[in-house]
């Protein structure tokens, strides 16, 4: 898998941190974070990135109206969100607004591969 330029939204620098870690671990570029919904679909206009990993619970805006607005601006977006137990309706939302996938926390990095490579598949 060729390298990805992503963008990581989660209002938990933590979460942040690690996902990062991960995805450079992969071989992937993160270009931009947020830590709001609005600011995912400010930073997205912006960097135009390959991938998203969208956190659903976030201040000011959700990850599943964040995406849904990313995703009627630009139908292309490949957006994974993250997501705690629990949130099932929450994340049938996401996907019914165009996320390609989800992973549940704590996140792994082996399933996190998996569903970048699934997500980029539905893509081609």
């Amino acid at each position: 898998m060729s390298s990805l330029r992503v963008l990581v939204v989660d209002d938990s620098l933590i979460t942040v941190k690690k996902i990062t870690g991960m995805l450079a671990e992969l071989g992937h570029a993160v270009v931009g974070t947020a830590g709001t919904g609005a600011g995912a679909v400010d930073a997205y206009r912006e960097l135009k990135p390959d991938l998203v990993t969208m956190d659903i619970t976030m201040p000011d805006m959700d990850g599943v109206e964040a995406t849904r607005l990313i995703i009627e601006e630009f139908a292309e977006a490949t957006i994974i969100m993250i997501t705690s137990h629990g949130q099932e309706r929450m994340l049938f939302n996401s996907l019914e607004a165009g996320a390609k996938g989800y992973l549940l926390k704590p996140l792994k990095k082996a399933k996190l591969e998996s569903i970048i490579e699934k997500a980029k598949t539905r893509d081609a």
